[in-house]
């Protein structure tokens, strides 16, 4: 009796994708980039990191330590010159940060010396800058990520309940998709996000990343309903779904077992893309306070802190910010482009 001979198999639709992301350099650099702040976010969730970014461990405004501790007497001293400027209107808080500084004088002169300098500098506070923006970026990347979830499982599970269904279970969700989508995004975010806020929910959503992860995932979803609703419609009246239903299998079957592998590609690209938007959406909603409380930190609320600072000639804060805020968001949105030309069912 001959051997058995193994037929070859034809690798898989993730393998053939990851095979194809290999092969794209700007998407193999981007993917890195993005595991290494999504392990920062780990560290920092767990405490490792950045679990003292509240702690006053220098000077006030101590500018970061390649400028060393003369570029801070530098900007005092132009600061002297400046003819005294209401700020008041820019940050209420304005008028009492010469307390603040001045407090800090003192207590500094009482304890131990504080550190002249930082690696990217500290803020009126003497709080780490870098610590911050690990910080920030914990808060902001959760943000995001759990919005982006949220938004992507309602938009998939309406979007398929309509295009499988169709009837009147489509013409209900259109309702629906057309109540949301017919007042601007930003206008519907901020309305939501000042309800959240000051409004009758305030006392229920008393965490305030709950809060901004509801809106944004209230107002997400449209688009991803949108796309999963026409790919069912496509979908639901080809040959594998007729022989699905020949067989028996049930609705649920026909959904999530059979069509929604299929279209799991426009989903995952979706939900990629909806990362870098929510967070985006996050760093004006902290920037303009209707996002996360003041009690805790992310980009956004790294940049109206910075504002003033940058008024007083301490711009390393905003710097900070940006540039971790620049490089993520950046590094995402070419792994989505890479991750959409791997999925991409033209090119295999």
């Amino acid at each position: 009796m001959g051997a058995v001979v193994a037929l070859p198999q034809s690798p898989g639709v993730w393998a053939q994708a990851w095979k194809r992301l290999r092969r794209d350099r700007v998407g193999l650099v981007s993917l890195w980039i993005v595991c290494v702040f999504l392990l920062l976010v780990l560290l920092a969730q767990a405490g490792v990191v950045a679990a003292d970014w509240q702690r006053e461990v220098a000077e006030p405004f101590a500018p970061p330590t390649v400028l060393g501790p003369a570029v801070r007497e530098e900007a005092q001293g132009e600061t002297a010159k400046l003819p005294n400027v209401d700020l008041s209107d820019i940050d209420p808080l304005a008028p009492r940060y010469k307390e603040w500084a001045e407090r800090a004088a003192r207590v500094q002169m009482e304890t131990v010396r504080k550190s002249e300098t930082r690696p990217f500098g500290a803020d009126r506070l003497g709080r780490d800058v870098l610590a911050k923006a690990i910080k920030g970026a914990q808060i902001s990347i959760l943000v995001g990520i759990a919005a982006a979830l949220l938004a992507t499982f309602i938009g998939t599970i309406l979007g398929a309940l309509a295009g499988y269904f169709g009837g009147w279970v489509d013409d209900a969700l259109e309702w629906l998709y057309n109540v949301f989508t017919a007042m601007p995004y930003i206008l519907l975010i901020f309305a939501l996000a000042a309800v959240f806020k000051s409004g009758p929910l305030a006392k229920t959503f008393t965490n305030g990343i709950a809060a901004v992860v509801i809106i944004l995932s209230a107002v997400g979803w449209t688009t991803i309903y949108r796309l999963v609703r026409a790919e069912y419609i496509k979908h639901r009246a080809r040959e594998y779904v007729r022989a699905a239903e020949a067989i028996g299998a049930s609705h649920a079957s026909r959904i999530f077992g059979h069509i929604l592998p299929n279209v799991s590609h426009v989903v995952l690209v979706q939900l990629s893309l909806h990362v870098v938007n929510f967070i985006k959406a996050e760093v004006i909603l902290s920037f303009l306070g209707l996002g996360v409380p003041i009690d805790m930190v992310s980009w956004g609320t790294m940049l109206s802190d910075a504002q003033t600072e940058l008024v007083l000639g301490y711009w390393w804060q905003l710097a900070a910010a940006t540039l971790f805020m620049a490089v993520f968001v950046t590094a995402f949105a070419l792994l989505t482009d890479a991750l959409r030309d791997a999925l991409d069912p033209k090119l295999r």
